[in-house]
């Protein structure tokens, strides 16, 4: 009958309120999710630019600061400080251009009465040596009101002595080791092995002497005889320069220029050294006991890349080359 509800209109009134109701729950749950992610996200990314900018802000301190920390402390008369450390190359921290450059700030710099190289070095480049020796002598001349002097820490051998011999005086410690004015150079041969491994050479050059140092091809005696003249004549260079910037300090011994190195106690009996001192000792006696450090620092940037591999990708191209010279 018209306007009577039979049960089975309730039960499907019934169930269309429930799924009404079921699904504005629904509805509120995942509005009120909405709401949390967007909320998180932007959080998120709050967090994210606030840690951005804080280590852009600290690598710019860091850049700011690098590199004249010991110019912003010379405010006062010191004795200024340039390490020479590790292998002298082109491609490491004790390059001409950085020992040249922290050279001169030291000297420009109002406050410095004297200036120290700090050296800790086997060698390395004669040619970045000579640059360095070369400049001393120049500077010498140019702020002659400055002394400079040579401090050898652990080692001052080969192309770190070459730098040395340009200053006024050098100084070291009793067991440092001093000395060893010599060049070489160095490789490996491997015409035998590649033979017994069944292994064909094949190249193609240019020019009689193209393949000069060849590791896979044996020693021509003609070749063999150039290089050695070669490596005379930048060791005579090294020898003269040690000359000239020692005088007639230098004891008159036959095996003073034959590579050997000596402790620091020996090297002063020889005239390679002028006493045994240290850096903060020097100064001290000079009248400057305050040390202010000019020595070049890489940027934090640098640093960071060079953790990334550039210096592994470095080192490797350093094994390759097996004919480079080296002061020893």
């Amino acid at each position: 009958m018209f306007g009577r509800k039979t049960p089975k209109d309730k039960d499907l009134m019934g169930h269309g309120s429930t799924s009404e109701k079921e699904w504005k729950l629904i509805e509120r749950v995942v509005m009120a999710n909405s709401l949390e992610l967007k909320r998180t996200r932007r959080w998120g990314i709050f967090f994210k630019a606030l840690t951005f900018v804080y280590l852009f802000l600290l690598i710019g301190i860091f850049m700011v600061n690098s590199g004249d920390l010991g110019e912003s402390r010379a405010s006062g008369p010191h004795t200024a400080v340039v390490e020479v450390e590790g292998v002298i190359s082109a491609s490491d921290r004790a390059n001409a251009d950085a020992v040249i450059s922290a050279l001169k700030r030291a000297l420009k710099n109002e406050g410095t009465k004297a200036v120290v190289l700090r050296i800790n070095s086997p060698g390395g480049s004669p040619v970045q040596s000579a640059y360095i020796y070369d400049e001393i002598m120049r500077l010498r001349e140019l702020y002659s009101d400055i002394p400079i002097y040579s401090v050898i820490v652990d080692t001052g051998a080969s192309g770190a002595y070459y730098i040395a011999a340009a200053t006024q005086e050098i100084y070291a410690n009793g067991a440092s080791v001093v000395g060893s004015i010599g060049v070489t150079a160095a490789g490996f041969g491997f015409q035998e092995l590649i033979e017994k491994i069944g292994v064909e050479r094949r190249q193609f050059t240019s020019g009689d002497h193209k393949a000069f140092l060849d590791p896979f091809s044996e020693v021509d005696p003609e070749e063999q005889a150039l290089f050695e003249e070669l490596l005379g004549e930048v060791h005579q260079q090294f020898i003269d320069d040690v000359k000239k910037g020692r005088g007639d300090r230098l004891a008159d011994n036959d095996k003073l220029f034959s590579g050997l190195f000596w402790t620091g106690t020996q090297a002063l009996e020889l005239g390679l050294v002028d006493g045994l001192k240290s850096t903060s000792q020097l100064a001290r006696e000079l009248g400057y006991p305050d040390i202010v450090d000019f020595t070049y620092r890489p940027s934090p940037l640098e640093q960071f890349a060079n953790s990334l591999g550039a210096s592994m990708a470095s080192t490797l191209v350093k094994l390759s080359q097996s004919g480079d010279l080296t002061l020893k």
